[in-house]
């Protein structure tokens, strides 16, 4: 898999994907509906009504809110596998911390001859636990400093 490399919106583009988003962005909120939208391909005259999935109107505003906030945005597929670089890129750590991870057999990976493929699935399952256990931890030092009067 060889992602896109990141794209920051324009002023420009931010602008248009804020008004597609004030436009668009009522439209699949009501339950049991099924956005549906015209288009008129290019070189005709007749416009083409199309149903859009659920999912993936939310995935397409969610892609415009990002979009709109200046933020570059990138589609991984979950059964892609990734680099050791592209996962250290992905978790905001370096390269040698993702294999220290996997040689301790934290994030489950496989070897294609020496290199290493990691499983976009597994990379954001270790993601989701670490960030659950970072969650707790702090938790936890915000109780104490609460019942120590630390003024946290």
């Amino acid at each position: 898999m060889q992602p896109n490399a990141l794209k920051v919106p324009s002023r420009k583009t931010s602008q248009e994907a804020q008004e597609a988003l004030r436009l668009l962005g009522g439209l699949g909120q009501k339950p049991h509906t099924v956005p549906r939208v015209r288009i008129r391909p290019e070189g005709s005259n007749d416009d083409v009504g199309v149903a859009i999935p659920k999912d993936a109107f939310e995935l397409f505003l969610e892609i415009l809110g990002q979009m709109a906030n200046g933020n570059a945005v990138t589609i991984i597929p979950v059964h892609a596998e990734l680099t050791t670089q592209q996962a250290a890129d992905l978790l905001n750590v370096s390269r040698p911390y993702v294999v220290a991870l996997l040689e301790e057999d934290k994030i489950p990976h496989r070897m294609v001859g020496t290199h290493r493929r990691i499983r976009v699935a597994d990379l954001l399952a270790f993601k989701k636990k670490d960030d659950d256990e970072r969650e707790a931890a702090l938790q936890e030092l915000a109780t104490e400093g609460q019942k120590y009067g630390l003024g946290y």
